[in-house]
C-alpha cells in the first residue's frame, strides 16, 4: 500500500533552530530553482516538491487502488481545512474547501440576507472577482460606498457607519499595496458592519490573525502565495455568522446528513461545510495541504520577514536604475508585489525578454509585476536587476 506522508509537528521547531536562512534552508524544495528565477508568484506559484509528491500519491493510489483508501482522502481534507485555520487564527469548523477565491467572494456576496436599500462600502482598485460580484447586487437595490484603496482611515470610517458590509483585499493584485486589516476590522466592529477580506494576496506570506482583525469572512485561492495547485482554495466564516449567509449553491455534502443518501432532510451542516456543494477536488486538497503545512514549518514571521526583505531590495534597485514605481513601499503597506515601468520600453517587451533569460515576471496594465517568495534568495533580485534593459 502506498504510505501518504504527514505533518511533521516537531518539524517547525526543529527548522526555527536552524541558522541557515530561510531561503537556503528550503531551496531544494523547489526544483524550479535550477531552471528559473521565479517572480511571479501573484500569478500561480511553482509548486514545492512535497506538494507535487503529495499529488503525484493520490494520483497513484486512484491508479492502483480506486477509492479503497478514502479515509485517507478525508484526513486530507480535514488536514487541509486545519492548516488553513493554523494560518489565520481560525478553528477548522470556520472553513469551507472551495474551487477558488471567486467561488468565495461570490457564495458571501449572494448568500448574505440583502434587504433593498441597504449599502456596502468596497474599493475601485480590486481585482475583478472583488469587484463584480458586489457591482451585480444593484438587481437586488443594494447601494455600493465606492472608496480607494489608498484613501485614509479617515475617510474608510467616514463610510462605514450604517453599511451592513465592507469588502477590501488585503494585498491589491496590481501595486502591492496591503492594507490595514486590524484597524478596518476595529471599524466594522464597532458599527456592526459585515467585514470582508480577499486574501489571495496575502495569505500564505504574511500574517492574517481573523481574531484580532474582526474578520467575519474571507476566502484565499491555493495557487498563489500559498504554492498549492490551482483549482483549490478556502473559504472562512466566523462561527457566529454561518447562519447569515444562505449556501448559494445546493448539493448533496451541504446538509448535515450528507453520508446518509437517503436521507431528505436538507438541514445544514453545523459547519462551514455547509458551503461545499458535493465532491471535492481531492487531488487539489492533497497538494493544497501539503504545501500550507511547508508555510507552517517555516513559520510565516520567517516568511513575512524574508519575501518583505526580497521586496524592498527588488523596490530600491529598480527605483536606482531610473524606473518608475507603481506606489510608494513603506513598512506598514509593502507586501511581495512590485511594479514599475521603464521611461520608454513597454512591459511587454521587458517581460519577454526576461522570459528569454529565464526569469518569470508579469505584465500588468502597463507595468512590470514581480513577486518573490521566500526561498528566493537576494543574488536572484540582483541578478534580476542586471538583467533589467537600462534607463
Amino acid at each position: 500500500m502506498l504510505v501518504m506522508m504527514s505533518f511533521d509537528k516537531t518539524a517547525q521547531a526543529e527548522a526555527s533552530l536552524d541558522p541557515l536562512p530561510v531561503c537556503e534552508r528550503y531551496r531544494d524544495e523547489f526544483p524550479v530553482t535550477s531552471v528559473l528565477t521565479y517572480l511571479n508568484h501573484a500569478a500561480v506559484a511553482p509548486l514545492p516538491k512535497r506538494a507535487a509528491e503529495a499529488m503525484k500519491w493520490l494520483a497513484d493510489d486512484g491508479l492502483h487502488y480506486g477509492s479503497l483508501h478514502y479515509d485517507t482522502w478525508l484526513a486530507a481534507f480535514d488536514g487541509l481545512r486545519s492548516a488553513a485555520a493554523r494560518l489565520i487564527n481560525a478553528s477548522p469548523q470556520e472553513i469551507a474547501i472551495v474551487k477558488n477565491t471567486s467561488e468565495g467572494i461570490a457564495t458571501i456576496a449572494l448568500g448574505f440576507p440583502w434587504k433593498p436599500g441597504d449599502r456596502m462600502v468596497a474599493f475601485q482598485e480590486e481585482f475583478p472577482a472583488n469587484y463584480y460580484p458586489w457591482l451585480r447586487l444593484a438587481s437586488r437595490q443594494v447601494e455600493i460606498t465606492w472608496l480607494s484603496i489608498y484613501d485614509p482611515l479617515d475617510k474608510i470610517a467616514e463610510a462605514i457607519p450604517g453599511a451592513r458590509l465592507l469588502s477590501i483585499s488585503f494585498v491589491n493584485y496590481l501595486s502591492g499595496h496591503r492594507v490595514d486589516l486590524a484597524e478596518i476590522g476595529r471599524l466594522c466592529r464597532r458599527h456592526n458592519c459585515f467585514f470582508f477580506v480577499d486574501a489571495i494576496q496575502g495569505m500564505g506570506v504574511f500574517p492574517i490573525d481573523v481574531q484580532a482583525s474582526s474578520i467575519d469572512a474571507l476566502a484565499a485561492d491555493g495557487h498563489k502565495w500559498m504554492l498549492g495547485p490551482e483549482g483549490n482554495g478556502i473559504l472562512f466564516v466566523r462561527k457566529e455568522m454561518l447562519d447569515s449567509i444562505e449556501p448559494v449553491e445546493f448539493g448533496w455534502t451541504n446538509a448535515a446528513k450528507y453520508a446518509d443518501y437517503s436521507s431528505r432532510d436538507m438541514t445544514l451542516r453545523a459547519d462551514a461545510g455547509r458551503f461545499e456543494c458535493g465532491t471535492l477536488n481531492t487531488i487539489g486538497c492533497f497538494g493544497h495541504r501539503a504545501a500550507m503545512e511547508l508555510l507552517l514549518e517555516v513559520g510565516i514571521e520567517n516568511t513575512a520577514a524574508a519575501v518583505d526583505a526580497l521586496a524592498n531590495r527588488l523596490y530600491e534597485g529598480v527605483r536606482n536604475r531610473g524606473y518608475q514605481t507603481l506606489v510608494e513601499r513603506t513598512a506598514a503597506t509593502g507586501s511581495g508585489i512590485v511594479s514599475f515601468r521603464h521611461p520608454s520600453i513597454d512591459c511587454h517587451v521587458i517581460v519577454a525578454d526576461l522570459k528569454r533569460q529565464m526569469i518569470t515576471a508579469a505584465p500588468r496594465q502597463g507595468w512590470v509585476r514581480m513577486s518573490p517568495h521566500f526561498y528566493i534568495s537576494p543574488s536572484d533580485i540582483d541578478r534580476v536587476l542586471e538583467a533589467l534593459p537600462r534607463v
